[in-house]
């Protein structure tokens, strides 16, 4: 079968190092292709699909055109997966403050600010289209790779799908990269109790203090076998990953013990999950 990514997103946002990350996995990547031979590149690696089985297209642009490139890929190749890479307009004047570079977007004579804005507005319909949305803001390029890697190395496990587990604090924002949301801020905070406070949910007390509960405790054992129906589920629809949040208020706590032991189970039912804890640091 063969699988095509389409990576766009906002000029700063990470598609350079999406594209390395990509090469060193093994995928066949071609930057910067022009919108009227995205179908026909994928047809003819299709053709020689014992070499070119995963293929990835780095796009600087994302228009109406592109979005009828994708369609006719959609209907000529088993896969396709449109990656947007997203990032807060805060961020990225600061990676182009830092860098001198110039912006490749439209300039309207309103600096920098104006030229990511502009841009921005340009690409809500590529943000809404896509399969997956990563926000960069808050990783470096070394986190970002480590993100695409755990989403897009062959899986570990025995169905297929690769799985990933996390925590966060709904102080710090929403992730927009998960498929998955669950509260937590019903589980009593260990935040209150002054010995637990300054350690988190990968501290055995915490952990503890978090599983005990008998509200934490329904809470698994309602939520594990609704997940043991849903991901086989979503991997016979052709998903290649799934995203699974748990937040808390800070995201050092309550979500950080769930997320760790949801993933246990997961692991005990051959998912091999990934986990990381977005927040557990803040």
């Amino acid at each position: 079968m063969m699988n095509v990514v389409v990576v766009t997103g906002l000029s700063g946002a990470g598609r350079s190092t999406a594209a390395g990350t990509f090469e060193d996995l093994g995928w066949f990547v071609i930057d910067n292709l022009p919108v009227t031979l995205v179908s026909k590149v994928a047809e003819l690696a299709r053709g020689h699909a014992d070499r070119y089985k995963k293929l990835v297209l780095v796009m600087q642009t994302y228009d109406s055109a592109l979005e009828a490139e994708i369609v006719e890929l959609r209907n000529r190749v088993e896969s396709v997966q449109v990656i947007f890479l997203d990032a807060s307009t805060q961020s990225l004047v600061q990676r182009y403050e830092s860098t001198k570079r110039r912006h490749p977007g439209p300039n309207l004579g309103e600096g920098l600010l104006g030229s990511i804005e502009t841009e921005r507005d340009l690409y809500v319909s590529a943000k809404a289209a896509a399969d997956l949305v990563i926000d960069t803001s808050e990783l470096n390029p070394h986190e970002l790779r480590d993100r695409i890697m755990r989403l897009f190395a062959e899986p570990e496990g025995d169905h297929g799908m690769s799985v990933t587990v996390s925590s966060f604090g709904y102080k710090h924002g929403l992730p927009t990269d998960v498929d998955i949301v669950l509260d937590c801020r019903f589980i009593p905070n260990p935040y209150w109790e002054p010995e637990l406070r300054s350690s988190t949910g990968l501290d055995r007390p915490v952990a503890d203090f978090v599983l005990d509960r008998a509200v934490a405790r329904r809470f698994l054992d309602h939520l594990t076998p609704l997940l043991e129906e849903l991901l086989p589920a979503y991997a016979a629809e052709g998903r290649t990953y799934l995203g699974i949040a748990f937040g808390c208020t800070g995201g050092r706590h309550r979500s950080v013990a769930i997320a760790e032991e949801m993933a246990r189970r997961l692991d005990l039912d051959g998912w091999r999950p990934g986990v990381r804890h977005r927040d557990v640091d803040r």
